[in-house]
């Protein structure tokens, strides 16, 4: 059995998380031309048959995050897709 202590505890850490969830960016909340932009992206690795293009723009954000991984860039996961690009041009 949880104490008071414990549940107000529990309480807040939901509506904690949940304020934190609202705030977050979802491909929703994102500009109408960045969505068009995404979709035109997936398109492209779709026809690739999901296979990373030659040029870095040619990958899709994710492709560009698993190198940057590989090559241990800091700050990484707070990038864009073409954040990443210019931050892989620059590590080579």
């Amino acid at each position: 059995m949880a104490t008071r202590k414990q549940t107000a505890a529990a309480e807040r850490n939901i509506k904690k998380a949940r304020t934190a969830a609202k705030r977050q960016r979802t491909i929703a909340h994102l500009p109408a031309a960045v969505r068009k932009d995404m979709g035109r992206q997936a398109a492209r690795a779709r026809a690739r048959g999901g296979k990373p293009g030659r040029g870095l723009e040619d990958r899709t954000r994710q492709q560009l995050y698993d190198e940057a991984k590989r090559r241990n860039i800091p700050g990484r996961s707070k990038m864009g897709k073409w954040d990443l690009v210019e931050a892989l041009r620059k590590s080579r």
